[in-house]
Order: C-alpha cells, then sequence, then structure tokens
C-alpha cells in the first residue's frame, strides 16, 4: 500500500511517500481501504515529538488520526462489522495511520458512516467531535441553561464543540476573527468575540465551562471568567496527575506532569474551580451518537478544504498556518 510515513521525529519533518506491506488484521481488527483522511495539528505535534514522552512511537511510522472508508477484510473476533461496511473511525493511540491507503482498526473504536455524509465529510469528524464529546459530556457534564465559553470557535474542535453546547442547552460564548464571525454564529454562538479587537476576559463572566485550546497565558485569563465550581478543560496542556495515573505512568513521569500543571492547578484552586486535562481516547460507542446528532442535523461537519493524496505535505503545512476553517480533508482516490 502506498502511506506517508515519519522516519524520525523532527520540527517541521518531511513525510516521506512510501510503498508499504499491508497492515496485518489481528483478531478484533477490521481492514479498511481509506477513502477519506483528515489533517489535524496532533498530527503535526505528533512528527515534531512534543508527546514522545507519553505516546512513543518507534519511526518510521505512518501519521494520521481520521478515516472514514469500506471494510475489506474482518478478523475472526470482529462481531459489529462486516465486509462492505462503510465506516468512520479515529484509531487508538499506538495504532494511528490513516494516511495511506489502508488501516487495521479495533473494531471498539470503529462506527457506521454518518449515513447524510460524504466519506470526505464523514473523514472530518472524528478526532474533533470525541475531542467535544468527551469535554463537554464525560467531563463537564454540560446541562441545559449552562454559560459555555469555547475558544478559537471557527476551529476543527470549535466548530463541532460550538454545535455540541447548543445541542446540550447551553448558552456559548467563542472567540474567532472578524472574518468568521459569521460561521460561528450560524453554528450557534450566542456571544462572539473578535479576539483581535477585544480581550475576552472583559467581555464574559461567570461561565460554567471553559473549552480551552490555546496557550498558557490565554488558559491563565479563562479561569478568571469562571464562576466558583466552574470547570476548564484543557485540550492543549499542561497535562494533570489525573491524566498520568489514567496512562499508568512511571513515578518520574508522574512527577513531571504534577509539576508542569502545578502552577495551573493552584490557581485553580485560588479561585475556587476546577482544572482538567483532557487527551481524547478513541470510542466507537461515542462515534455512534455522534453519527445520530449528525443524521438527525444537531450538527454538521465544517470542511475548509479537500487535498488529493499526492497533496498530504502541502494539506499539513495548511494545517499549520491556523487559518482552517473547521477541518482540512484529504480524498484517496
Amino acid at each position: 500500500m502506498k502511506a506517508y510515513v515519519v522516519d524520525k521525529y523532527q520540527k517541521k519533518g518531511v513525510l516521506r511517500f512510501a510503498e508499504l506491506p499491508d497492515p496485518q488484521v489481528q483478531a478484533n481488527d477490521v481492514l479498511v481501504r481509506v477513502h477519506a483522511t483528515a489533517v489535524n495539528l496532533l498530527d503535526s505535534k505528533v512528527r515534531d515529538g512534543e508527546f514522545k514522552i507519553f505516546l512513543p512511537y518507534r519511526p518510521p511510522f505512518v501519521l494520521g488520526h481520521d478515516v472514514a472508508g469500506t471494510i475489506v477484510k474482518v478478523g475472526p473476533g470482529v462481531s459489529r462489522f462486516k465486509i462492505g461496511d462503510e465506516i468512520y473511525a479515529r484509531p487508538r493511540d499506538h495504532r494511528v495511520g490513516t494516511f495511506a491507503e489502508l488501516i487495521a482498526i479495533d473494531e471498539a473504536d470503529v462506527a457506521l458512516k454518518p449515513g447524510t455524509l460524504t466519506m470526505e465529510e464523514a473523514s472530518s469528524i472524528p478526532l474533533v467531535a470525541l475531542t467535544a464529546w468527551q469535554a463537554l459530556v464525560d467531563v463537564a457534564k454540560v446541562k441545559p441553561g449552562q454559560k459555555v465559553f469555547i475558544q478559537a470557535g471557527s476551529g476543527g474542535v470549535g466548530t463541532i464543540a460550538i454545535q455540541l453546547a447548543k445541542h446540550l442547552g447551553a448558552t456559548v460564548a467563542t472567540t474567532t476573527s472578524a472574518r468568521n464571525i459569521d460561521l460561528v454564529k450560524s453554528l450557534g454562538a450566542d456571544v462572539v468575540i473578535d479576539y483581535t479587537r477585544q480581550d475576552f476576559e472583559t467581555v464574559v463572566s461567570g461561565y460554567d465551562v471553559v473549552l480551552n485550546s490555546q496557550d498558557p497565558k490565554t488558559l491563565a485569563k479563562s479561569l478568571t471568567i469562571l464562576k466558583p465550581g466552574g470547570q476548564l478543560v484543557s485540550i492543549s496542556g499542561p497535562p494533570d496527575p489525573a491524566f498520568a495515573n489514567d496512562l499508568g505512568l512511571n513515578i518520574l513521569l508522574k512527577t513531571v506532569m504534577r509539576l508542569l500543571s502545578f502552577s495551573v492547578r493552584q490557581k485553580a484552586k485560588r479561585l475556587g474551580v476546577h482544572y482538567s486535562f483532557l487527551f481524547m481516547k478513541a470510542d466507537g460507542h461515542q462515534l455512534e451518537q455522534i453519527a445520530r446528532l449528525i443524521d438527525d442535523g444537531s450538527l454538521r461537519p465544517i470542511v475548509d478544504k479537500v487535498f488529493p493524496f499526492e497533496k498530504m505535505p502541502e494539506a499539513l503545512a495548511y494545517v499549520e498556518t491556523g487559518r482552517a476553517k473547521g477541518k482540512v480533508v484529504i480524498k484517496l482516490e
């Protein structure tokens, strides 16, 4: 099969186009012919080595965390899917590799593709929708009538998180640039802050939940807009001790995680609010629930550009500019 390979951890490193053996199919795997995949900043960070301390891959490896495609083979232990099923998925960590013509995925990470979406649209959903779901539903437990602040509303996670928070009955505030105000309003944002002209912490206050995806300075400001007992969920760090425990890291790495998040956890404690770090997990059953919300019209994908497979490096470079609205997708023939 054809694939894009990371030969070594390197910032802005080149992806090598290669011919590789087809993936081996384990007992509980489905083998998927990739029709479309999406590019995420996570791919850049993995290639750059930002997560290798707790998410190590042994080069050479194939990047890619989103897929929509057709099942062409099933392992003997597979019970939920059959050959010919159209699916979408975010493969679990240590088994990523959707920048390829084929990928073997544990069936627990897979769901049937939403029937109302094309393959390209479906491939844009898994990572960002699972992130939004796990942040807003699992961790923050957003309830009707609450106020939710979502940073970077026109980005991949932001476009889905706004819609999900509205579906959950929340009032939603978000930040974006002037050119994307109409977009985030169309997704349901009630309060829109142009970050090029306004400081959000002077506009909003008394919020129940913040979904943080920005830098440490923005994170510190975000804690101050929460009401007492409020919850900040960060998908951009710093990692906290609960995350280290969940991964089963050794005592040294647990200590590192504790130190990295010490100041933000202390500030949250002083303000009487809660801080948690989220590193999204693969979950096929959650993707099933998300598919139902898509098919009933509660959620819709936002796709900025679709690149052909041979333009994968250009697509990754475009995502790294930070200018994409929603997701950037790769289409395979």
